[in-house]
């Protein structure tokens, strides 16, 4: 017995350490080539109901099914990276959001071959068409506009501002409207710290003011009108960050989004006494009158991760998928607009309230994205993302009836079963949330927040970007936590999931497919490497060692000394000023810069909505770099080459 007591702790020491070293351990262990995996995210129909298409990411293609039996599956590839897709009136032309490579691939339906490419703003998503079949709105997350296209010559028509993280459009049924959600909540301006270390009870702040709304996080619906391509109004929503799909009934009565809306500004180690995400659906138009949320969540259930709506014909059931706790939510629509009408208000935060109007929850695959109902409104289907399947639910009886594999043969490698654990909520006390909530489709969600157990207010932190994560250690704001195993194991039980955490085997899964998330492409950079003048401008005084009158600069106040290295950081933590009077230390780990374009707000609690700000206004004593002595045009040079990392 003690030989075999003996046996078990050495191996479980070297699986361990196999998790824990930093790196080659665990890198070595995925190099093997994985398999072909599809990953449909999003599903649409043909004009006639025949064929359904799904737009499967991960291998970059799009997948015709024929529902009659008589033809069999065909594929297409497509771009880097896609995620939406539209299908012509007619059904003859397929068009496909290129998210990494920003553009639109045109495809032809009958061949389903590629016959032209479009060219978008910056990380293309959501994609309409209209009714006519010519114009094309293409949601860009990156550049936070909407590009809009001429669907014959690819020629741009229009770029119009929108909100924070485009990414999901619908078209009003009378095709005069086009809405836009966001992700990424609005860049709010710095918190005071009487604003930061004000008491809260629960997810309710004590005092309810004016000036609340403005801690809270805050996002929108862009309304675009289609005839002068022009936003002409906005639905705001407080307190909301995370804005997926839109659905609209047929008589434009009734507008449905799916929403995270986080408590970002409560300890997050409180999680057991409230909730860390509020999971809901923002209701809008005539049918309801002044917009409102209604929750998902129960008492003891979450609605994690609430992504696709659909809306039945006659308007008498909503589905939603959520895809952190692996279900579809039906709710009973004419009881939801009734609670809305009767009910005592406010109920954004009641976990009683949507006993009233859901009516089942369907458990489906791995991590369901899109959904789409058929013409008649009889069956709902629901793309698997991480089964690689296409759940079939017949909408009277709520059950599952059929399950389409699109690639039976694949096996479940680690990095696979990483992601799955990415991706989903299991973990988290009473299913709350998991990884991805945090990190929208493993980047970052533009937040801040409270995440230790040291009171409230109290050292609140920017979420960092999630890519290309390897030789950027140490971990955390503080650089307290030595690799990414320890970041994502024993920390992310005790203080966020408030469970057991992942057995030796499942981190090492989850450590590798966080390891393995690449950078996206930078936009910043010409595809040959050459900088312009004003980037070999910014570079020099990047790399500088004397200021403007020639006198040396310290080496820890040049630029080039902390953020060195392949990923420009010297991995070692620094006060550069910008603690506030709610931190508990003023050192904080030197942030790696690979795209950094994309990180913001910046600075380690968020507070500096630009990089132009992290020099105009938090570095007037020259303790963030020697940044005193430069023109307005010098420091535009010193952003216009970070954007370029």
């Amino acid at each position: 017995m003690k030989q075999i007591l003996y046996l078990w702790a050495a191996l479980t020491a070297l699986a361990c350490m196999a998790i824990f070293l930093p790196g080659s351990i665990v890198k070595a262990s995925y190099t093997q080539q994985d398999p072909r995996y599809l990953s449909p995210s999003e599903l649409a129909f043909s004009p006639d109901g025949k064929t359904l298409y799904a737009l499967c990411e991960e291998a970059n293609l799009v997948m015709a099914m024929d529902l009659t039996g008589a033809q069999p599956r065909r594929t297409v590839a497509v771009g880097g990276l896609p995620r939406g897709i539209a299908v012509a009136p007619d059904g003859r032309r397929l068009y496909v959001t290129n998210s990494w490579d920003d553009t639109v691939s045109t495809i032809d339906a009958a061949e389903m071959k590629q016959v032209a490419t479009m060219h978008t703003g910056m990380e293309p998503y959501g994609i309409v068409i209209d009714h006519a079949g010519k114009t094309l709105y293409v949601a860009n997350r990156i550049s936070d506009d909407v590009s809009v296209l001429d669907a014959a010559s690819g020629r741009q028509v229009a770029r119009i501002p929108a909100g924070h993280g485009a990414s999901y459009l619908a078209l009003s049924p009378d095709g005069q409207q086009v809405y836009c959600t966001h992700v990424y909540p609005e860049i709010g301006k710095d918190r005071t710290p009487s604003e930061l270390s004000m008491p809260w009870i629960g997810s309710i702040h004590v005092k309810v003011a004016p000036e609340e709304d403005r801690r809270a996080p805050q996002s929108q619906i862009t309304v675009i009108d289609t005839k002068t391509n022009r936003a002409v109004t906005t639905i705001a929503q407080n307190n909301v960050a995370g804005v997926f799909h839109l659905a609209l009934s047929q008589d434009h009565r009734l507008g449905v989004a799916a929403e995270m809306r986080p408590k970002n500004l409560v300890p997050l180690a409180h999680v057991e006494h409230g909730w860390a995400f509020g999971y809901s659906l923002l209701l809008f138009g005539k049918d309801v009158g002044q917009p409102v949320h209604v929750p998902l969540d129960t008492m003891e259930r979450y609605d994690s991760y609430p992504y696709a709506v659909a809306i039945t014909p006659d308007k008498a059931r909503i589905f939603v998928t959520a895809t952190g706790s692996d279900w579809v939510t039906v709710l009973d629509a004419a009881k939801l607009l009734r609670y809305v009408h009767t009910a005592r208000r406010p109920f954004d935060n009641n976990l009683l309230a949507s006993s009233h109007y859901v009516i089942a929850r369907i458990r489906v695959g791995k991590n369901p994205r899109g959904a789409v109902l058929s013409a008649d409104g009889k069956k709902l289907y629901v793309a698997d993302r991480l089964d690689d399947a296409i759940s079939v639910i017949d909408t009277a009886s709520n059950q599952v009836v059929q399950t389409i594999a699109l690639n039976a043969e694949a096996k479940l490698t680690p990095l696979r079963r990483g992601e799955q654990l990415f991706y989903s909520s299991a973990m988290a006390y009473h299913g709350q949330f998991g990884c991805a909530n945090c990190h929208i489709d493993g980047t970052m969600d533009g937040l801040n927040w409270d995440l230790e157990p040291d009171g409230f207010g109290k050292n609140i932190v920017q979420n960092r970007l999630l890519e290309a994560l390897p030789g950027t250690g140490p971990f955390k704001w503080v650089g307290s936590n030595p690799n990414i195993p320890t970041e994502c194991g024993i920390r992310t039980a005790l203080y966020f999931y408030r469970s057991e955490g992942y057995d030796t085997r499942a981190l090492a899964d989850l450590v590798a497919y966080i390891r393995h998330l690449p950078s996206r492409p930078n936009r910043f950079r010409s595809a040959d490497g050459t900088l312009t003048a004003s980037q070999l401008r910014g570079k020099a005084l990047f790399y500088r060692t004397e200021n403007k009158a020639g006198q040396a600069i310290p080496e820890e106040n040049q630029c080039a000394f902390c953020h060195s290295g392949p990923k420009y950081t010297n991995h070692r933590s620094f006060d550069v000023g910008s603690g506030k009077p709610t931190d508990t230390t003023h050192r904080f780990d030197t942030a790696h810069l690979t795209n950094v374009a994309l990180m913001a707000p910046y600075m380690h609690d968020g507070s500096s909505r630009t990089l132009e700000e992290i020099w105009t206004l938090y570095n007037m004593d020259n303790r963030h770099g020697q940044t005193s002595d430069l023109t307005k045009d010098e420091l535009h040079d010193l952003v216009e080459y970070l954007k370029t990392l």
